[in-house]
């Protein structure tokens, strides 16, 4: 008897997909398409089994799509830019390069033992000149349209990373995403920025289209991420400073305006320094400003930190009631949210009601809760904040009404005064894109005293990285000191000019990357809008929840762009989304930082890769989190064992069988127990792949049968060949997609000449997969009072028969009159009695 031996035939089976190009596609409109897609991998480092757990889902759905008739794309690149291959570079005295191109080769090592069904000719990299050369086309389109544009900003900084960093890269209350142990500081610098606000209203409105298709829990994040406030802009005049404009507020509860103990401006809103010009308190707002270039940015982080603030000595006219209020600077309010100003109604608000608890300022209620005793301000231990429950008092002619109709009335007045007016606003802010580094898309800029910013010409694009850069990862960007990059002429006079020397955030590259797939090689532009017209929408992409705001939004926003300047026609990029869970190891995720990875080639070289993979497909739901087990991973491998040794002792005997043709009747009972669990295990498994995505009750589900199959040894007996064929095959074909390269060793071994990876997805015979007796309950006007086995298929008449003649649902039904019968075949019978 032949022994498994994975290693001999995964490297015989991934040699013969090469050379018959299994895995290859071409948009083709006559065949249905599919485009699946993991989320592209950073190269850092080697590959364990926490990636390869995301990578073998794709390649289940990938495989069964095949064998379902469809034509699959189904393509890898690299995200090959970023500062991990920089710094590592400067650690280790190399180019970035050269560490990237060598982690590339040890991914691609890694990828290809395991089998996957990628089409290798649409491989990308993008710190590939060819692939960068359309990061910088599109930014000059972006650039015409003016939605990348140049602005001074406060930005936040990695000091480790020497670095901007946006706001969703800042983690953890304030520290690097890169660098968790990093705090990330505040500067005020001039950067390049996309308009991602200028598509606020339909990235939040077409989150539509992709409920059902996307977690509910990433579309929450990204709605939330967005931010849509209606609301109402208030000016308040300055009472204490001749010539000073009106101070202009946002607020979402204009409502709560009679409750305004005062004005809080951020540190570093522009009225701050003309309110406190020849103040003794300025060198407060000088000290809070110095503190706030030390923390986050985000709104989060400030909500969560301490409350401070200062009285200016100014103060405001609140335009509805000419109540003169005291003007505050608060550490607590941006100015990159609203603007930058607010009025405080502690009452009704709890980050002000902290605020003015803490600095003595009054409490006043506006709005009281239906049926409950009056709120008293002076005693009330926390705001009240619904919106929804309560009337206006304290508040003038609008006493008695609700918060909606207030917020109307309010808003249209304030509009007929000229000193407000009702409005939206966004959470979302525009993305900033400029970074100091070396190892990025350089952005095609020049600057001429002469003719100020110019564009580089799209004949001159890519304006490439100099290959030999001075990396220190100190001070301004390596690309400043690099001359022969730094220095060129004007392409509109020809006078000397300098270069733009900050490079694209790596989240440029990774907005568009699946659609080069469509077109990789395309050295004319970044692809051609009929093969991306066929392929798209993805219609399964497949990667890690932590990705839910910053890539999958920038995509949304990149796709929306791409569709204005007439490149696609649709608005989303992607169907259906798939968070997978993580690979565990000792409770926490599988980190090369923890020590704590089982390297996915060392893994295959021990086990198989077709052992790795059922084993990431079984020990856990694939949305779960999934623990590393030792034991359970030797538990794989002894099935797939278990599973060779039985294919192997029966196919010299069924080898030349021909097709089963038998029918039911003509089946003894050994024959048709067996048939019946392969048919009904192919039915429950085909509804996994194809409707749940349960790999982990597939694959149980298969190791029933093969146990079943075992059980009826000696399968010779009474068993004929061609039906004992027919069921190693199914149980071949349901394996395929899981464990491809021991599965095509097995259609081989069972007669087939031609590759199993020409099958089709095998059909359901509903006569074997039909029970023949089914157990369902049985209701006495809703109330399951028994069950009845009934004969499969039986009519409603003969159950009802059955259901009276059992002792314990009849006991129900004595005394009583059946007024309506409900039968669902096969599955409930409601008696509805009287």
């Amino acid at each position: 008897m032949a022994e498994y031996n994975p290693q001999s035939i995964e490297a015989k089976w991934q040699k013969r997909w090469e050379d018959a190009r299994v895995f290859e596609s071409e948009a083709e409109p006559a065949k249905k398409k599919y485009y699946v897609l993991e989320m592209l991998p950073y190269p850092s480092g080697t590959l364990h089994m926490g990636h390869m757990r995301n990578y073998t889902i794709g390649d289940v759905v990938a495989r069964v799509k095949r064998m379902r008739g469809f034509n699959v794309m189904h393509p890898m690149g690299w995200d090959a830019f970023g500062l991990p291959a920089e710094n590592a570079a400067i650690k280790n005295q190399t180019h970035p390069r050269e560490w990237t191109n060598k982690n590339i080769a040890e991914f691609q090592r890694t990828l290809r033992r395991f089998g996957f069904s990628y089409d290798w000719r649409r491989e990308i990299s993008t710190c590939e000149p060819e692939y960068y050369k359309w990061n910088q086309w599109f930014f000059l389109r972006m650039l015409e349209k003016g939605i990348a544009y140049k602005k001074k900003s406060r930005v936040n900084w990695c000091p480790k990373c020497c670095t901007v960093l946006a706001n969703e890269q800042v983690v953890n209350g304030g520290y690097c995403w890169r660098h968790e142990d990093t705090l990330v500081e505040v500067r005020e610098i001039e950067q390049w920025f996309l308009k991602t606000t200028a598509y606020s209203d339909q990235l939040l409105d077409d989150l539509k289209q992709l409920e059902g298709g996307w977690p509910e829990r990433v579309i929450t994040m990204q709605r939330n991420w967005i931010g849509k406030s209606q609301g109402a802009k208030v000016k308040f005049a300055v009472a204490d400073v001749p010539g000073l404009d009106p101070i202009e507020i946002f607020t979402t509860r204009i409502d709560t305006i009679y409750g305004a103990s005062a004005m809080i401006l951020a540190p570093n809103h522009p009225y701050v320094a003309k309110l406190l010009d020849g103040s003794p308190v300025k060198h407060h707002a000088d000290a809070m400003l110095a503190r706030l270039k030390k923390t986050s940015t985000k709104a989060e982080d400030i909500a969560t930190a301490e409350k401070e603030g200062f009285f200016t000595g100014r103060h405001t006219i609140n335009p509805f009631n000419g109540e003169k209020l005291p003007i505050w600077v608060g550490n607590f309010v941006l100015m990159e949210y609203g603007t930058g100003a607010i009025m405080a109604v502690p009452a009704h608000d709890g980050r002000d009601f902290e605020f003015c608890r803490k600095y003595g300022l009054p409490v006043r209620v506006v709005i009281q809760p239906d049926g409950v005793a009056p709120l008293d301000g002076a005693t009330m231990e926390a705001p009240f904040e619904e919106n929804e429950n309560g009337k206006l008092v304290n508040s003038g002619a609008y006493n008695g009404l609700t918060p909606d109709a207030a917020i109307a009335r309010m808003g249209a007045d304030a509009a007929a005064k000229s000193f407000g007016k009702l409005e939206t606003i966004f959470r979302l802010r525009d993305w900033g894109i400029s970074r100091q580094r070396y190892w990025g898309t350089p952005i095609p800029v020049i600057y001429c005293e002469k003719d100020g910013l110019v564009p580089v010409p799209e004949k001159d694009l890519p304006v490439e990285l100099p290959p030999n850069p001075n990396l220190t990862g100190q001070g301004e960007s390596p690309l400043a000191t690099t001359p022969e990059f730094v220095n060129t002429s004007c392409p509109k006079c020809g006078g000397p000019a300098r270069r733009e020397t900050d490079t694209m955030d790596t989240f440029v590259d990774s907005s568009w990357y699946f659609y080069r797939y469509c077109d990789p090689h395309n050295a004319n532009a970044a692809f051609d809008p009929a093969k991306v017209a066929y392929w798209f929408p993805i219609d399964q992409y497949i990667g890690g929840i932590t990705h839910a705001i910053l890539h999958l939004l920038y995509s949304r926003f990149w796709c929306k762009v791409m569709r204005d300047i007439g490149l696609v026609k649709h608005d989303e990029p992607i169907s259906r989304l798939f968070t997978q869970g993580m690979v565990l190891k000792g409770g926490t995720a599988m980190s090369k930082s923890k020590g704590n990875v089982v390297g996915a080639y060392e893994m295959a070289e021990k086990y198989g890769a077709d052992t790795g993979r059922l084993y990431t497909l079984f020990a856990a739901p694939p949305e779960k989190d999934l623990e590393w087990s030792e034991e359970s991973i030797e538990g794989a491998w002894r099935f797939l064992n278990r599973v060779f040794r039985l294919v192997d002792k029966h196919a010299g005997a069924i080898r030349g069988a021909g097709e089963s043709k038998c029918e039911a009747a003509s089946l003894n009972e050994k024959e048709k127990t067996l048939l019946r669990k392969a048919h009904q295990t192919l039915s429950r498994v085909t509804s996994d792949f194809e409707t749940r995505w349960h790999f982990n009750s597939a694959i149980a589900l298969v190791m029933e049968l093969t146990n079943e199959i075992y059980a009826a040894e000696p399968l010779e007996n009474n068993i004929r060949a061609e039906i004992r064929k027919e069921v190693l095959e199914l149980l071949t074909l349901m394996l395929a997609p899981m464990t491809p390269h021991l599965s095509e060793e097995l259609w081989e071994m069972l007669g087939h000449s031609e590759g199993l990876w020409k099958s089709a997805w095998p059909a359901i015979n509903e006569d074997f997969a039909r029970d023949d007796e089914v157990e369902i309950p049985v209701q006495v006007s809703g109330k399951v009072r028994g069950r009845l086995k009934i004969a499969a298929g039986a009519t409603e008449e003969a159950v009802v028969e059955l259901a009276q003649a059992d002792a314990a649902i009849a006991a129900h039904l004595t005394g009583k009159r059946i007024v309506k019968k409900i039968y669902v075949p096969d599955r409930l019978l409601n008696l509805v009695v009287a």
